[in-house]
């Protein structure tokens, strides 16, 4: 019976100490001096394109194109359609070591994945590598140099003592106005705007919307006036993520440190809730995660204030190219493009947003170099302009941004051809392209989305606000506080709808739901009352590792008692 035991014990640990070391562990990545050229290699690049199919078309291009300079380094695309999916993918291939080499992330994402040891790539020597870094004079394309890069863009990757990350395309956020409806309601929209003077206009339009009144029709069935109140959202947010942070941020208000303790679950929190459920029990706020996409809404005139990422210009407006409102109700109206809402007009603040670029080791450490080169390669203006004029992105290269190309495309107007637009490195030859689907899909979506006005005033909002922008600090676990602030929006929202009581009691018992769904007392806690406040760590160890830990301790002290049972046993016979 004691040598079942003992065989089950051992079986049991060794099960636990596969499941522990299941990853092959990678060495620490030392950047070589030189990089061989003379070697063949191939890398996977993980890439986000949304549904736009030219941003995929730009890739195949841009690698193509990379391949006239190194025809030995072998780029294999996987696209993806959102930056969670690529998230997810990423943590479940570390356990089997099949990550990519190079991979589309925020520095949030990747401050969860360093929680594995050696696994991303620190950047910091390569950038500075004079041979292959950037501005590297051993490279066989013109590399912008370190100084090239906007140090806001590129500092955002700095974590640890460290650069992890290199920026790729950089947006913010915007807020798309239905200029002719606003000036029906007897306004003029200024440069920046408040929150207040926000609100104001849009309870206007709602109360003269419940008379049956608006730009577009006028209803005198109680009927008529219930169903059209009833799609009538005057302000909508895409992001609630990013909508409590701002407003954290534009407050004064601390929101998580860079220590990872999470200042959310506060009286600050609750004032700018309470200010949002003031404004939704009015019937003037709605958000995406309950309404759909704000430009479903605005562009039908249901909407007069869309808060949207730049990089979404291209589906806002009633001549949005990328549209996807049936064409028949549509309504025409002139869209203006502002910063987002400020409480304080002077002192105007906008998160900063984008996808950047890391790189995972391998045990090659050329074959990590020629990942880098790849992706010193994205931020050529080759790429930059080009994957720009897609959408409201802007380059992440003060280079880009001020050559005579980019420039000349943000001076288009709606009354140049397109034909007559003569930019050296826009894509021209994917709209002469011999290949015909490029061909296809650049006259189809290409040629009107790249031209559209409204996508190029988010973009010159961007460039123009770079210094008004910010980011929140990233440790492991940010990723599931900023998802919390977000359903801190939502869940109110909801709640609103179905009738809830709000009051204290309520965001009591919210912070504690929230903090709980989205384990938030393991990262850290800043509650209502300091002098209560608690804070739960584990020395980096997730809570998961600490118990397998324990079980394999008590599992050798149950082998260790088994045979020191068994041999008084025998001493004793």
């Amino acid at each position: 019976m004691k040598k079942k035991i003992f065989l089950f014990l051992s079986l049991i640990l060794v099960i636990f100490t596969a499941s522990c070391h299941s990853n092959k562990e990678l060495h620490e990545f030392k950047a070589p001096n030189d990089f061989d050229s003379t070697k063949e290699y191939t890398i996977d690049f993980w890439a986000k394109n949304d549904s736009n199919i030219i941003q995929r078309d730009i890739y195949v291009s841009s690698i193509q194109k990379f391949n006239e300079y190194y025809p030995n380094i072998h780029v294999n695309l996987r696209s993806y359609t959102d930056y969670l999916s690529i998230y997810k993918d990423v943590l479940q291939n570390m356990s089997t070591n099949t990550l990519p080499n190079v991979c589309i992330s925020y520095i949030d994402h990747v401050a969860t994945y360093l929680t594995s040891p050696n696994t991303v790539v620190p950047l910091s020597e390569m950038i500075d590598n004079q041979n292959y870094g950037l501005g590297g004079s051993g490279l066989k394309f013109e590399s912008p140099k370190k100084s090239d890069l906007y140090s806001k863009f590129l500092e955002e990757g700095y974590y640890k003592n460290n650069y992890y990350t290199l920026p790729f395309m950089r947006s913010s956020e915007a807020l798309y106005i239905n200029e002719d409806y606003v000036r029906y309601l007897g306004y003029e929209v200024p440069e920046v705007l408040t929150w207040d003077f926000m609100f104001e206009v849009a309870q206007k339009a709602y109360d003269l919307r419940k008379q049956g009144k608006s730009l577009y029709h006028n209803y005198t069935s109680k009927e008529e006036i219930e169903a059209d109140l009833a799609k009538f959202f005057p302000v909508i947010y895409k992001s609630v993520d990013n909508q409590l942070i701002t407003m954290l941020k534009q407050k004064g208000y601390s929101y998580t440190e860079s220590d990872g303790k999470v200042d959310l679950f506060n009286d600050n929190t609750m004032e700018v809730l309470d200010y949002l459920a003031d404004k939704k029990q009015k019937n003037l706020f709605e958000i995406f995660n309950v309404v759909s996409y704000p430009g479903n809404h605005f562009n039908l005139g249901n909407c007069l204030f869309a808060i949207d990422s730049t990089a979404g210009a291209t589906w806002m407006g009633s001549e949005a190219p990328l549209i996807e409102t049936p064409e028949d109700k549509i309504v025409s109206f002139k869209t203006v493009v502002r910063p987002i809402p400020q409480f304080d007009i002077n002192n105007p603040l906008m998160i900063s947003q984008g996808p950047s670029v890391c790189i995972f080791n391998k045990d090659s450490e050329q074959e990590v170099v020629a990942s880098f080169i790849f992706a010193n390669f994205l931020l050529t203006d080759y790429v930059q302009i080009k994957y720009a004029e897609t959408e409201g992105y802007v380059p992440v290269t003060k280079k880009a941004v001020e050559s005579y190309d980019y420039q000349k495309y943000l001076s288009y107007s709606g009354s140049d051809t397109y034909e007559g637009f003569d930019a050296s490195i826009s894509d021209k030859e994917l709209y002469n392209a011999t290949d015909p689907k490029y061909k296809e899909n650049y006259r189809k979506y290409g040629v009107k989305s790249y031209f559209y006005s409204v996508k190029i005033d988010a973009s010159k909002l961007t460039i123009n606000n770079i210094d008004n922008t910010f980011v929140t600090a990233a440790f492991n676990g940010s990723t599931s506080v900023r998802s919390a602030a977000g359903y801190l929006i939502e869940k109110l929202i909801k709640d609103i709808r179905t009738g809830k009581k709000i009051d204290r009691d309520y965001y009591l018992n919210l912070y504690n739901d929230i903090s709980s769904l989205y384990k938030i007392d393991m990262i850290s806690v800043s509650t209502l009352d300091p002098t209560s406040r608690k804070k739960i760590e584990f020395n980096g160890i997730p809570l998961e590792s600490g118990i397998m830990l324990s079980l394999i301790c008590l599992l050798w002290v149950g082998i260790i008692v088994s045979i020191i049972f068994r041999r008084k046993r025998k001493n004793i016979s």
